[in-house]
């Protein structure tokens, strides 16, 4: 508890004082997705009935404390003193205050009585030791156990799967990934693994994984996941990793305030800059709007960081201020001389409603279209342009995007791209053929900046492209119309183009390896489609080859016959691959996820190896994660 009683404070503090001048001496007295049912393929509508007003709750009374019994009896339990009734004002009740023992040290440069009175309350608390160590009630406190936000019944990976598993190994899947993934989903199901509650390896503190999961999940640019990751475990557990990846998590959703519940418990473990401006803005934001600029404008003076930051902060800070009492202040912000953005400087910025110049994020080639395409407080139109990326990495599904240009599409005041965009969108869905439905979803696609984004117009129009008609007057573009659907996971619509496409072509690619249930295909249709191949040393042939042989669909004749052709061996052996096959072979779904996450890092399909994919696919398959295995080889022929 903090110290607001006058009286009391000086008291402990020249205790304070005393006990440390003892010490000094030598003497001390004392001793913190997936949707299963049908799903419409038209755009949300808007006629959804209000909802309701909720009723107010009476207002509680508070029962009379009982009668004391005319005659005391003597019971053999052991009595239970009730806990104390506020008096009627609601004030508490005032408690002895704890006696500090033990030497102390003082911050550096207090020497007297009136400096240590001029310290935060907060720092003055953990010096006398009244820092909490926990916020929750212990009734509600949760344990480590189970940590995550999907359950095995929502569609999560099993609980207990990693308990028996070698710590380093899982520590090693997951702090050795960088976060991007060639595969959206590849990008998805790792997703999936992560958010699943689980436990930790026996050997590993609970802490720690749960923050490199929640660290893993922010290089992705899964914020709002990590966030709620992070969440799942209460504070007064958090260790330093965990503390870390929690701010992390926090700045990478503009949610600086939503870290103060951290900060309070461990508010003077750190004293880095970050660190120190983040306590200043909790401050602000806790009703000590004028200790807490003051801090910011200490480190400020001391050049704790550069100007940009700190100015940011300010602004963060001041937006918590009441005017008169030294918290509102006018913070002017200037990016001239600013050459390279920071998810700090950027979750500030959008944070206080700003938009930093487009010549600074131009230069940041997308690192922030993740962030920005979920962030509610940036325009809808920059979300759009940010949602292309965003949509591709496998962070937005295409319900998700829909819903984003359904928005825009009702914002008259919206113009240029975006709602250009909008409207190509509601053409794919309604126009007055199948012609021109695919023709205005093939303007959305070719309209796309790069290889990238242009996928991620393949996941915006999925739906759209489930809706056209199996016809052989669209068989020509098949494969783009597929590859669209496919980005959603619409696999039962794609199998009906299955008597269109021709043996050999793009869109069969795709198929023979996307259908649930498919055949063994023969080498005469791989034939016809490497002759079409135009990817560098026929990238897209191996890739198809070996997903097949990753789903069992040729036979081991017809593997090595295509090996020998594309000059490519399919087995092989590294560390990466004994460990996938061996969890593969212990029936281990969550640890063949994490470390196909980690063969999948790269920029672009053509850093993906086909001997990679090929473990990767059939490990997939043989953990029962066969849906999976089929989207993600798919993907490689149509990306690759």
């Amino acid at each position: 508890m903090s110290l607001k009683h006058p009286i009391r404070r000086p008291l402990l503090l020249a205790g304070l004082m005393a006990t440390a001048a003892f010490g000094a001496s030598g003497w001390a007295p004392g001793a913190a997705i997936a949707q299963q049912g049908p799903e419409s393929l038209l755009p949300p509508g808007y006629d959804r009935p209000a909802r309701a007003r909720p009723t107010a709750s009476p207002a509680p009374v508070r029962a009379a404390p009982a009668a004391a019994p005319a005659v005391p009896r003597i019971e053999a339990a052991p009595v239970i003193a009730p806990m104390p009734l506020l008096p009627e004002g609601g004030a508490a009740v005032e408690h002895a205050a704890p006696v500090v023992s033990g030497p102390v040290s003082l911050p550096n440069g207090i020497t007297s009585f009136d400096q240590l009175l001029a310290l935060p309350a907060a720092q003055l608390d953990q010096l006398l030791g009244l820092t909490p160590k926990y916020d929750i009630p212990p009734a509600a406190q949760r344990s480590l156990r189970h940590v995550g936000i999907i359950a095995a019944s929502e569609g999560g990976m099993g609980p207990y799967a990693l308990v028996n598993q070698p710590g380093a190994l899982v520590r090693a899947a997951l702090a050795g990934n960088s976060g991007h993934l060639v595969s959206r989903w590849g990008h998805i199901l790792l997703r999936r693994a992560l958010a699943s509650r689980m436990d930790a390896p026996q050997d590993m503190n609970p802490a720690e994984f749960v923050a490199l999961r929640a660290a893993l999940l922010v290089r992705m640019g899964e914020g709002d996941a990590a966030r709620a990751l992070v969440q799942d475990v209460d504070p007064g557990n958090y260790d330093a990793t965990l503390t870390q990846a929690a701010m992390e998590a926090y700045v990478a959703t503009a949610d600086l305030t939503g870290f103060c519940p951290v900060m309070a418990l461990q508010g003077y473990n750190r004293r880095d800059a970050q660190w120190m401006a983040l306590q200043g803005i909790c401050m602000a934001f806790t009703g000590q709007a004028a200790q807490g600029l003051a801090q910011l404008d200490g480190m400020t003076a001391k050049g704790a960081m550069t100007k940009i930051d700190m100015l940011l902060a300010q602004k963060y800070a001041g937006a918590a201020g009441m005017a008169g009492k030294g918290g509102r202040r006018a913070v002017k912000i200037e990016w001239e001389g600013i050459s390279d953005m920071s998810p700090w400087r950027y979750a500030l910025a959008i944070g206080v409603g700003l938009t930093p110049p487009a010549s600074l994020m131009a230069d940041t080639h997308g690192r922030y279209d993740a962030m920005t395409a979920l962030a509610p407080m940036v325009g809808l139109g920059l979300r759009a342009d940010a949602s292309d990326r965003a949509g591709a990495w496998g962070i937005l599904s295409a319900g998700a995007m829909v819903d984003l240009y359904s928005q825009i599409y009702l914002q008259d005041d919206i113009t240029g791209g975006p709602a250009d965009r909008a409207l190509l969108l509601r053409d794919a869905y309604v126009g007055d053929s199948p012609e021109a439905r695919a023709d205005a979803m093939r303007k959305l696609w070719e309209g796309a900046g790069d290889a990238n984004a242009r996928y991620g117009r393949m996941v915006l129009t999925a739906y759209a492209a489930a809706r056209l008609p199996a016809s052989g007057n669209l068989a020509s573009g098949a494969g783009d119309v597929l590859a669209s659907m496919l980005a959603a996971g619409l696999d039962a619509n794609a199998a009906r183009w299955w008597t269109v496409v021709d043996k050999g072509s793009d869109g069969w690619a795709q198929l023979a390896l996307a259908m649930p249930q498919a055949g063994a295909v023969d080498g005469g249709a791989i034939d016809s489609f490497r002759s079409a191949d135009k990817s560098d040393k026929q990238h897209r042939t191996a890739m198809l080859v070996a997903g097949l042989a990753g789903l069992g669909r040729i036979s081991d004749s017809t593997r090595r016959d295509y090996e020998s052709k594309l000059e490519m061996r399919l087995d092989g052996n590294s560390r990466w691959i004994a460990a996938i096959d061996q969890a593969a072979a212990v029936n281990n779904a969550p640890l063949v996820a994490m470390l196909a996450g980690l063969g999948m890092q790269g920029d672009s399909w053509a850093k993906m190896t086909p001997r990679f994919l090929y473990h990767m696919v059939a490990a997939l398959n043989r953990v029962g994660l066969n849906a999976e295995a089929r989207m993600i080889a798919a993907e490689a022929v149509a990306r690759g």
